[in-house]
Order: C-alpha cells, then structure tokens, then sequence
C-alpha cells in the first residue's frame, strides 16, 4: 500500500511537471530526445515525461541593447568614438535558438563593423551632420544580416559621437567664431535698417515741409490778391463817389440858375487846386484869360457890396 501511494505521488508529480502554461509575448522551443519537436505559443502545453525538454525561453517583446563606444575612422582620417542603440525583437523563436551561438555578442560585432563601413566613407561634417542617414544605413544592413537568425532590427540610432578633443576644440572655436559673424551680420542689418528708416523719416518730413510751405505760399497769394481786389474795390468806390460828388454839385449849380462864368469860377478854383500839388508840369486851358476876366468882374462886385 504505502508502494502505490509512493507511485501515484510520483506520477502526479511528473504530470504536474509536464503540465507548462506560455506566457503572453514569449515562446517555448521544445526539444525530444534531443531533436527540435516544436514551438509552444502562448497558452496551456503538455510535454511528454522524460522525452520533451524545453530548450529555450524566448520573448517575443521588442528589445533594446546599448552598446559600448565603436572606434570608427572617418574619410578624412578623424578618429572618433560612436556608441550605437539598437532596437531589435525575435520573430522565429527557433532560428534564434539555432540560427547563431550568441544572438546579442553577434548583433554587437556586426553593428560595430557595418558602422565602420558606412562611416569610412563620410567625412568628419558628414558624419556629424548625417545621423539619420546613418542611422537607415546601419538597419537596412543589420535586418538584412541578422534575417536569417529569426531576428528583426526595428531602429537603430547613434547615441554619442565623441570626436577627438582637439577636434571638439576645433569645432568650438569655429562655433565660436560662426556666432560672433552671424552677430556681426544682425548687427549690420540692424544699422542699415536704422539708417534707412532714419532717411525715409527725413525724406517724408522734406516732403512735409515743402508741402507746407507751398501751402502757405498759395495762401498768402490768395490773401494778398484778396487785399488787392478789395483796394481796388475801395478806389473804384471813392471814385464813383467823388464822380456822384461832382454831378450833384452841377446838378444844384444848374437847379440853381448859374451862368456860365460860376461854372468857369468853379473851373478856376479846381485849376488852383492842381497847381497846390506836387505837379512839375501844368496844362494851362486856353480859356484861362477868359475865366481870369470873369475872376476880376466877381471880385469887383464883392468890393461895391461891402
């Protein structure tokens, strides 16, 4: 009795071990007597006692390995220090337990010589400048290499590219020296935008001024035209009205019953006034000893009333 309890403890202790669950995103490579039986997915799996070993765990996950700085010589003969990442995930669980001995040490050494290959043809500017390209060369490369061990490269980036440090001296200085001449160039650019805004300033305030002054210009004409034509408003006026003075004075002198010798009296009197002026030349009327004789018979009248 306690024989067949012994036994039935060991059988089902050999079912429970035979019993293996996959987990999600991995793989079991199963291996029977030896030999590659199968690949176990996810899910609940049975093995044979004894027979069935699992070989290999694989995951399935993307993965990533970072590895140390490559010494790499550009074209141009520079020396420098690149470490790479690279991004890779198994897609045949069996290639890559059969495929190659260590799946990651070759994935390093392949890397470090595809990046030799590429970077031997750039020059030190290229490589520096030139990450994505490298970057799409060295996966297209290590995809293709590492096809056949069931692994597939998803990414592969350069993570530090150490030159030199007299290089990186170098480069400081030129980045030095970049700068300084871009503040340079933004310095001059400010000053020659300065300088024409300043004149375009000066131009439209000449434009302003000249405006103004042809402005005032054409007012003062108008003005002084406008004073002219009143003065000569004004000198028509006091002519027309010394002209009404003078006829109204015939009219009453006619209305007054006065002979012609009031009117040569009269004449007389205006022809005095003339010679008070400022005249140097006077025009004598040929009548003159007429009005003179009508002059001396009014001033004798005036003698014989008094």
């Amino acid at each position: 009795m306690p024989v067949v309890v012994a036994l039935l403890v060991i059988v089902v202790v050999i079912l429970v071990t035979c019993i293996k669950v996959v987990p999600q995103a991995n793989a079991f490579v199963i291996e029977r007597l030896g030999a590659y039986q199968q690949t176990w997915s996810v899910g609940l799996h049975l093995k044979m006692p004894i027979f069935d070993r699992v070989a290999k765990r694989v995951s399935l996950k993307e993965q990533v390995v970072d590895f140390a700085p490559q010494p790499v010589i550009t074209k141009d003969n520079v020396t420098m220090r690149i470490d790479t990442v690279v991004f890779y995930q198994i897609t045949d669980p069996k290639l890559f337990t059969y495929g190659v001995e260590n799946p990651i040490l070759a994935i390093e050494n392949l890397t470090a010589t595809t990046l030799r290959n590429i970077i031997g043809e750039m020059e030190l500017d290229q490589t520096l400048t030139s990450r994505e390209i490298i970057n799409t060369k060295m996966r297209s490369s290590l995809d293709e290499a590492t096809d056949p061990w069931g692994i597939k490269v998803n990414r592969v980036e350069l993570k530090n590219i150490i030159p030199p440090a007299e290089i990186q001296n170098a480069m400081e200085k030129q980045m030095k020296a970049e700068r300084e001449r871009r503040e340079a160039v933004t310095r001059a650019e400010g000053e020659k935008k300065a300088a024409i805004l300043e004149a375009e300033g000066m131009k439209e305030s000449a434009i302003l001024k000249a405006e103004a002054e042809k402005q005032a210009t054409v007012l003062a004409a108008e003005a002084q035209k406008e004073k002219k034509i009143r003065e000569a408003e004004g000198e028509a006026q006091a002519i027309l009205s010394v002209q009404q003075a003078k006829a109204e004075g015939i009219r009453v002198l006619r209305e007054a019953g006065a002979d012609d010798a009031v009117i040569k009296l009269k004449s007389l009197e205006a022809f005095e006034k003339v010679a008070d002026g400022q005249a140097t030349t006077i025009l004598m009327p040929a009548d003159l000893q007429g009005i003179a004789s009508v002059g001396t018979v009014l001033a004798e009248g005036m003698k014989s009333v008094k």
